[in-house]
């Protein structure tokens, strides 16, 4: 009986939280998680995919309409699915990071996930939230305007969905697994991908390198994904140029260049008209990376634009890719985007700030876990991410949110410090071995908000080790970036230069290596909703964190009882 009167309550909270879209539709996938056999770089492979397809099935919906997602888990994993960029209001239940707010699917259970896209429209993505499965488990989320509405832009000929990835010629949970043990890096990958594709570059892979047709003198609709694991890109069109449209489904002021920047977890809409002479053209994504040491694959991942008309035979014309460690492109392109105010969905940027918190970054050390005593990092300790010197930890027996809404103890303390615990010259390399900054400990400490608390936060990179770009994802709620910059942040002469008009909207955002970002948001979805760096080899090393957002005060701001069927530890 209690499990009809939760499954009532549940279903309840769904209808009244689709019940403004009239016209809204119900749009349903299976997903069947399971193990295959690819071929890539010349040799076989077993992956963990989606419907047997890499990358999977894009999920199309409008503005307003209901997912309902079962996935069946066949493979020999655990698995969770997280809807990247999706707010998840009033269905936080549905988000899927594993531990925050749910178990996981254990092999051979499924899980039915059911939230509407509400005041959403462009391009997301979903992956697995499971250690290191988001290689291979992920696919496009295209969100188009509600019926009625159009795009903000002259509608293109066709849309190209462009999911950009990595290949290792390794079971990735393997490297994962290797690199926790030995308290290190993982190893960098072998190749890049484009949707799921390594190009004409890598070795045994022309015959399958991704070929699009374009009308010579149309505009295209390119929706592009980094879903890679550990590696911001650049992105070009030999001789073409872009206009970006919208960013993680937020539309921007036209922005024009010959470069698109993404970071792992960002996606960017770009407008493309094919104004060049009748030929073939590679498409191309190469390796943005700033620490100097940092293995990366320095070959270009391609495919091939072709004009109809152009000679079958014609070698595809390269772009010329930014450096490796071109900072100067990657900060114009992504500190240069501003919001479209005059959107359907767009909200003024908060002003009256209620919570202020400062968050450092960067890595430091922790004792040897291994059993052997020794690991990799700096004087055989454990290399470890942390924000403001904590260094989170997923807890195991029970997710926190079930700890939160039911009140249980010892899964999080709620006491994530404003600020971290000593303040010194963040950016200055000579601090990067000082004994002073780099202990850190593990825990798991969550911050906690009051409903529609205005929150003002800067992350502060740190050279404490090495410094490198930290791709900085929040779920559950969108962000306001503010202001960038590199050195570290000050509050009166950076502060006074925020932008509180017209800044880029957000869900990821990269802090710069030896540099800073502001961002502001206000609190206005219950639920525990994870914060997270979304380059892989930094999550188990815990550059991570939990928010609390507390419900609100009437029926329709009140988190609703879990699904029935919701995974249990």
């Amino acid at each position: 009986m209690r499990r009809s009167l939760v499954f009532l309550a549940w279903a309840l909270a769904l209808l009244a939280c689709s019940s403004s879209f009239a016209s809204a539709r119900i749009v349903q996938h299976t997903f069947n998680v399971g193990n295959l056999t690819v071929n890539r770089l010349c040799r076989d492979q077993v992956i963990t995919a989606v419907n047997g397809g890499l990358p999977g099935p894009a999920i199309v919906a409008q503005d307003g309409d209901t997912l309902v997602v079962r996935v069946n888990n066949i493979s020999p994993y655990n698995v969770t699915i997280h809807w990247h960029g999706v707010f998840q209001l009033m269905s936080a239940w549905a988000d899927g990071p594993e531990y925050i707010t749910q178990c996981p699917i254990r092999p051979g259970q499924s899980f039915t996930y059911r939230f509407n896209v509400t005041r959403q429209e462009g391009t997301l993505l979903w992956h697995a939230h499971f250690k290191a499965l988001r290689a291979t488990v992920h696919g496009a989320i295209i969100i188009r305007p509600a019926p009625g509405r159009t795009y903000p832009f002259p509608t293109p000929f066709r849309e190209i969905p462009v999911v950009l990835g990595e290949w290792w010629n390794a079971d990735i949970m393997d490297v994962e697994e290797e690199a926790v043990s030995a308290g290190g890096p993982p190893n960098a990958s072998n190749a890049f991908t484009i949707n799921g594709q390594p190009g004409d570059l890598f070795p045994c892979s022309s015959n399958n390198t991704v070929r699009v047709t374009l009308v010579q003198g149309r505009t295209y609709l390119l929706r592009i994904i980094n879903a890679a694991l550990n590696t911001p890109l650049f992105f070009k069109i030999a001789n073409h140029s872009f206009t970006v449209v919208a960013v993680d489904a937020s539309y921007t002021d036209p922005y024009n260049s010959d470069v698109l920047v993404l970071a792992p977890g960002q996606t960017v809409d770009a407008l493309m008209t094919a104004d060049q002479p009748l030929n073939r053209y590679y498409m191309a994504a190469s390796a943005y990376v700033v620490p100097p040491l940092a293995p990366y694959v320095n070959i270009s991942t391609t495919a091939i634009m072709s004009y109809i008309g152009a000679p079958a035979s014609s070698t595809p014309l390269m772009p010329v890719m930014p450096r490796g460690n071109d900072t100067d492109t990657g900060h114009r392109f992504l500190s240069n985007l501003t919001g479209l105010t005059s959107s359907p969905h767009w909200s003024p940027v908060p002003l009256e700030i209620d919570e202020r918190m400062f968050v450092t970054t960067g890595l430091g050390l922790v004792p040897c876990r291994n059993p052997s005593g020794v690991c990799t990092g700096p004087g055989g300790q454990e290399v470890a991410a942390s924000m403001n010197n904590v260094s989170f930890e997923l807890p195991e027996g029970l997710s926190i949110m079930e700890a939160y809404v039911n009140n249980v103890s010892g899964i999080y303390t709620a006491d994530f410090p404003n600020n971290p615990p000593v303040t010194f010259d963040y950016t200055n390399p000579s601090n990067a071995l000082n004994p002073v900054f780099i202990p850190t400990v593990k825990g798991t400490r969550v911050k906690q908000f009051k409903y529609n608390a205005t929150v003002e936060m800067v992350f502060q990179n740190t050279a404490v080790l090495s410094s490198d770009d930290h791709p900085m994802h929040l779920h559950g709620l969108n962000f306001y970036v503010v202001g960038q910059g590199f050195g570290n942040y000050n509050p009166q002469t950076d502060g006074a230069n925020l932008n509180l008009v017209n800044p880029q909207e957000r869900n990821t955002v990269v802090v710069p290596a030896f540099g800073w970002v502001v961002i502001r948001f206000r609190a206005n979805n219950p639920g525990v909703w994870f914060v997270h760096c979304h380059i892989d080899g930094h999550v188990p090393w815990g550059l991570a964190n939990a928010f609390i957002i507390e419900n609100g005060p009437t029926p329709d701001t009140t988190l609703p009882p879990p699904p029935p069927d919701l995974p249990q530890c």
